[in-house]
């Protein structure tokens, strides 16, 4: 799967996106961001508040308890303001 990272969370993790094969058992937003936060200390802080990043299975905006499916992209973004 394809992992797009925005804002902040691309600022932080320094790199705009990555290709990952899910893990046996991770079959949600939520379980795929708790999955990474495992890996090292830096995606472990950039996800620290799981709750404030929003999620979009390809293109479409989803929660963190959507089940991944066969969606090839997955992007995660900061909430945004507009103005």
């Amino acid at each position: 799967m394809k992992i797009l990272y925005f804002a902040w969370l691309r600022e932080r993790l320094d790199r705009a996106e990555e290709e990952i094969e899910l893990p046996p058992g991770v079959t949600t937003v939520g379980e795929l961001i708790a999955h990474l936060r495992t890996r090292d200390e830096v995606t472990d802080a950039a996800f620290e508040r799981p709750h404030l990043i929003r999620a979009a299975l390809d293109t479409e905006l989803v929660e963190h308890d959507a089940p991944l499916g066969s969606a090839r992209t997955l992007a995660l973004f900061p909430p945004m303001t507009g103005g």
